[in-house]
């Protein structure tokens, strides 16, 4: 500044010297000082702004850098998670770094999150109620009369059927309640339904390893006949030989009553003895009888209790991930029984200390990763190893492959075939505004990957638990090796939570779960299914969309799918129990019943 003052002040000399008369020298030396003042006051006042806007501007460029630093330090690192915070494979080496397909959409879910952590507010999620729901009232369990004026009752007098069940408890106990209609249906008396062994699941567990026997006899006397163990005179038989056994690839799935009065009845008459093999979904849901469809209604919600040993570990499980003993509602009666929390004497407003949670099923195992020929961004080594699992796995679907016409996995993730990863999963619960803090209960087997696609999850909800953790090794160690013990120990937690979330609308799990929520939790038992479709549509965004319109376009998609319905033709009464057949209902909601198609 002081060059360029000197350079002013001579520049005004010379002027004045050149320009104007000599008595007006002094004059206009004194002019030009105060000019060159005032310049030099008003040029140092604009340099200290421009310092101080500088300042501000890099201070600033600071602060973001540090806040995205830790919340990137959060997707990454989970500080509280009860998941283990890595996993190692067998020459103990660390796994992969987390791998993710939206970095852009998680970094604003977690910024959003910590937002949220300022805040009062709660999910508007944690309880959805809808009056068309609270009409409907559970009541399969109610004896009505045939079109006869007389009560059902099956006595077993064309012989005995044989079932054994194939797949893993919920698949399982599908079978169960179509060989209960089926029983009831043929007029036969029906063995203790058995479970074949898995390679897959690899579970010997037997009817009575999962479910009350006598409890189960006992609520279905009158409608059908079951005894546990075949009559001595028929133990020694060689059902294929005689021609009784009947195997899946021998009656159609889906089939009608009409396929078992014609195709089975004459063999269960002539031989005294039908042997069902595999029997997986081989009854469908309409047209069937009103009785019949009631009676796998009472069987599915009713006389399919489990056993103490499973009670009292589920009972643990919702005690601990609750914090509190106290029980909440008519799901945690009829799931744990005897071994029902009990509040404290004393304790009068308990209910207000108690820990909501959130039961999650992710359906992300490498089986089904596999077999839904999609990409996860796991890259070259991701492709490579998801092939040679299908070639060994799944070598018809191989062959099919070679014979259909290709289809990609962007293509196929654009029609909704992939199933969700965690990461997926943990933006839709970011987008319905669940807050960092949320108890996450995890539902289902190993995740594909392990931790380093757990990660994104754990990152955005710490506090994530699984069976494993919230049991001690020696509370843990009587169900191991025996998936479907375990997998009814999901069940209990995923059926008593505040929420049950789903990433697979398709799964059995799911399938039940849901159903046992929507047929004794009213209106109080939200459950949140996600259309893969629509979602998949929402994600391609990823690059762009603004997270404000991200959670509106998740919440309106879940909101939908939330609509109280009644079960429509064809479909799942397991699932989509709220029917006439299942359930009993307000006189007012006649005029919204769809007609039925009778047997």
């Amino acid at each position: 500044m002081s060059g360029c003052e000197n350079h002013w002040n001579k520049a005004m000399q010379m002027h004045g010297f050149k320009n104007e008369p000599a008595k007006f020298g002094a004059f206009k030396g004194v002019s030009a000082g105060r000019r060159t003042w005032s310049f030099r006051r008003h040029v140092k006042n604009i340099g200290f702004v421009f310092l101080w806007m500088g300042f501000f501007i890099i201070f600033d460029e600071f602060m973001v850098s540090v806040f995205d630093a830790v919340n990137l330090r959060n997707i990454s690192r989970p500080a509280r998670s009860s998941w283990p915070k890595e996993d190692r494979n067998a020459s103990g080496e660390v796994e992969k770094p987390a791998v993710k397909m939206y970095d852009r959409l998680l970094h604003m879910a977690s910024t959003a999150l910590t937002e949220k952590e300022f805040k009062q507010e709660s999910s508007s999620f944690w309880e959805k109620p809808q009056r068309q729901a609270s009409l409907w009232k559970p009541c399969a369990d109610k004896k009505v009369p045939t079109g006869s004026g007389k009560l059902g009752n099956s006595r077993g007098d064309n012989g005995y059927i044989l079932v054994s069940a194939n797949g893993g408890l919920n698949q399982q106990r599908v079978a169960i309640c179509n060989a209960v209609a089926v029983a009831s249906l043929l007029n036969a008396t029906l063995i203790l339904p058995r479970f074949l062994y898995s390679n897959v699941w690899k579970d010997p567990s037997q009817f009575g390893h999962i479910y009350q026997e006598k409890y189960f006899i006992k609520t279905l006397e009158g409608d059908v006949n079951i005894v546990k163990e075949l009559p001595p005179h028929l133990r020694s038989l060689d059902f294929e030989a005689i021609g009784s056994q009947i195997t899946d690839a021998d009656i159609a799935k889906e089939a009608k009553p009409v396929d078992y009065i014609s195709g089975v009845l004459p063999i269960l008459k002539r031989n005294g003895i039908v042997h069902f093999l595999g029997f997986g979904n081989r009854l469908g849901f309409d047209p069937v009888p009103f009785n019949l469809q009631r009676l796998r209604c009472k069987c599915n919600f009713h006389a399919l209790k489990f056993i103490p040993k499973i009670q009292r570990a589920g009972s643990l499980l919702v005690k601990r991930i609750r914090k509190y003993d106290a029980s909440q509602n008519i799901l945690d009666k009829q799931l744990l029984g005897n071994f029902l929390p009990a509040p404290p004497l004393g304790r009068h407003d308990i209910a207000k200390g108690r820990s909501k949670y959130l039961a999650l099923h992710l359906r992300f195992e490498e089986d089904m990763v596999a077999y839904s020929r999609c990409e996860f961004g796991g890259g070259k080594d991701e492709r490579k190893e998801l092939q040679a699992y299908r070639e060994v796995h799944f070598p018809l679907l191989m062959e099919r492959l070679k014979k259909t016409k290709y289809v990609s996995p962007a293509e196929l993730r654009k029609l909704g075939r992939c199933p969700l990863t965690p990461e997926e999963a943990a933006l839709v619960l970011a987008g319905l505004s669940f807050k960092r803090d949320t108890f996450i209960y995890l539902a289902g087997s190993d995740i594909y990957g392990g931790m380093s696609r757990m990660r994104p999850l754990t990152g955005l909800y710490p506090n994530l638990v699984t069976k494993e953790t919230l049991l001690t090794p020696s509370e843990l160690s009587p169900f191991r090796n025996f998936s479907s013990q375990l997998a009814a120990l999901d069940f209990i937690v995923c059926a008593t939570a505040d929420v049950f979330a789903m990433t697979d609308s398709g799964s059995q799990l799911s399938s039940l779960v849901s159903g046992f929520r929507t047929y004794y939790g009213g209106e109080h038992a939200p459950t949140l299914r996600p259309g893969k479709k629509r979602l998949a549509a929402i994600l391609s965004w990823n690059a762009t969309i603004r997270w404000k319109t991200f959670e509106y376009k998740v919440k309106k998609l879940i909101e939908e799918g939330q609509i109280a319905q009644v079960r429509r033709f064809g479909r799942s009464i397991y699932r989509q129990p709220r029917c006439p057949e299942c359930m009993c209902r307000s006189p007012s909601l006649s005029q919204f019943m769809p007609a039925r198609n009778s047997y």
